[in-house]
């Protein structure tokens, strides 16, 4: 999934998940945005599709009522213009650094653009060694990495605020983590390098008005050991540009308060920082931007999540119709109202529900036609009855036998008389979590005249993802 489509994704998982109030986004509301998105993109659609296009539907609406998401989804938003910024102010800094060992006059052993080699010798050291230790592994980035991830996203900002959007930035963060690490990288190579290009810029532009003294000034060195040190120093830029690196008799001649003309040193340290640092840093630029450009497109969202199962298990449609076979027990008008809007806000409204006449309590007539294979099956049963294993079990047994059911079970009959204690409403409901253990089915409870729905639809999403017999995808919703 590409890096936007990730975004809103999201945020809508964002506020879908922890909304459990239901004060921006309803059950209507969910309900619309996966009809309308599945008429959108068609039934042959990808997941990725599917799941990113109703995630554009759900800001789309939830924005209006609750600008905090929408906000924070803006701030967190990747900005190009950063990146060009960090750069563009690493030329300027490069451009500016005119103290060149002090006045007009380049000290050879400690100009700033030395300095700049070494450090950035040492980065690819500690590159190449922490590569090596990791084996190739990924490592957390570092304090400048984070610092500009912060810059670059206001997701951290968002953390602390509390509610949805604190969850959305949260969970962006971890998402984009790799995405993100890879893209400091990019900018800080490019800005390593384009420091490196303004100091050489200004080198040039001060020299066409200035005359640069080259010279050299050391307690301890002698004119074997400064040239020593500058052979090495500048061994890049003289093999590149064929100057020849100064002689020790050359060296000596200038060693302060002597000078010479520093034409040919300020070409060296040019060349060398080319070298050295704005080639290796360029081509690690684009390195790194060529593997941001692969994760932005390819940013990893688990589909196997269970929030995105229960959007699959709609759109593919592969649940479009419920049967609920009544066991001894006759539900009344509100018990089918409540079965309906578990069932609407769990599969979607647009699911059909087939409820068949109760089965008698031990009869051996065949089990009524459940609705075939691309059907749910819901065995439902009433909490007042004890649930007995030879009689319940083995009709839960037949049903798994062909394939498997949901077991409702309805406190409702309890619930209304005002004589039952509430301890043996809990021991009557313990005694049908026992049999379904046994069973091997999934089970759930609901006072279905006045159904929590999101606990039944919670209980109805764990039955269907753990259920051995469920099917991978279901009915729109």
């Amino acid at each position: 999934m590409d890096e936007s489509s990730a975004l809103v994704v999201t945020a809508a998982r964002a506020l879908e998940s922890a909304d459990a109030a239901h004060s921006v986004w309803t059950d209507a509301d969910r309900a619309w945005a996966s009809d309308t998105a599945a008429r959108i993109v068609g039934d042959g659609a990808p997941a990725e599709i599917f799941v990113a296009r109703r995630a554009e539907l759900v800001l789309d609406r939830a924005g209006d009522r609750d600008r905090s998401l929408r906000r924070a989804v803006a701030a967190v938003r990747w900005r190009p213009w950063v990146g060009m910024v960090v750069v563009a102010l690493a030329f300027v800094v490069g451009v500016a650094i005119d103290e060149i060992g002090g006045g007009k006059r380049i000290n050879v052993l400690a100009p700033p653009a030395l300095l700049l080699i070494l450090w950035n010798l040492a980065v690819y050291a500690i590159f190449v060694a922490g590569y090596v230790l990791r084996f190739g592994d990924r490592a957390d980035p570092g304090p400048l990495r984070r610092w500009l991830l912060q810059l670059a996203s206001g997701a951290m900002r968002w953390r602390d605020r509390g509610g949805v959007a604190a969850v959305f930035a949260t969970d962006w963060v971890r998402h984009s983590a790799a995405l993100y690490g890879v893209r400091a990288a990019r900018i800080l190579h490019a800005a390593a390098a384009a420091l490196a290009v303004g100091v050489i810029a200004g080198f040039y532009l001060r020299g066409i008005a200035l005359d640069y003294q080259a010279s050299w000034e050391s307690t301890f060195l002698s004119p074997q050991g400064v040239h020593r040190i500058v052979r090495i120093a500048y061994a890049a830029g003289a093999a590149v540009t064929g100057i020849a690196i100064p002689s020790v008799d050359q060296i000596a001649a200038i060693r302060a308060p002597a000078s010479e003309n520093a034409a040919r040193w300020l070409h060296l340290i040019a060349a060398t920082l080319t070298v050295l640092v704005v080639v290796p840093r360029l081509a690690l630029a684009v390195f790194a931007g060529v593997v941001e450009r692969y994760r932005a497109r390819r940013l990893p969202i688990d589909l196997s999540d269970r929030y995105f199962e229960r959007l699959l298990r709609g759109f593919h449609g592969s649940v479009a119709r419920v049967c609920v076979l009544p066991y001894s027990y006759a539900p009344a008008p509100a018990a089918l109202a409540g079965i309906e809007a578990i069932v609407a806000r769990s599969l979607g409204s647009g699911t059909s529900i087939l409820v068949t006449a109760p089965i008698a309590y031990g009869s051996d007539d065949p089990i009524p036609d459940t609705g075939g294979p691309s059907a749910m099956t819901i065995a439902l049963f009433s909490a007042a009855a004890t649930p007995e294993r030879d009689v319940h079990g083995a009709f839960v047994d037949a049903l798994r036998a062909r394939g498997g059911a949901v077991l409702l079970v309805d406190t409702s009959g309890l619930a209304t008389r005002s004589t039952v204690d509430p301890a043996a409403v809990e021991s009557r409901v313990a005694a049908w979590r026992e049999l379904a253990d046994e069973s091997h089915a999934p089970l759930v409870v609901a006072n279905l005249a006045a159904p929590d729905l999101a606990a039944a639809d919670a209980a109805l999403d764990a039955a269907l993802s753990t259920a051995s017999a469920a099917p991978s995808t279901g009915t729109r919703r």
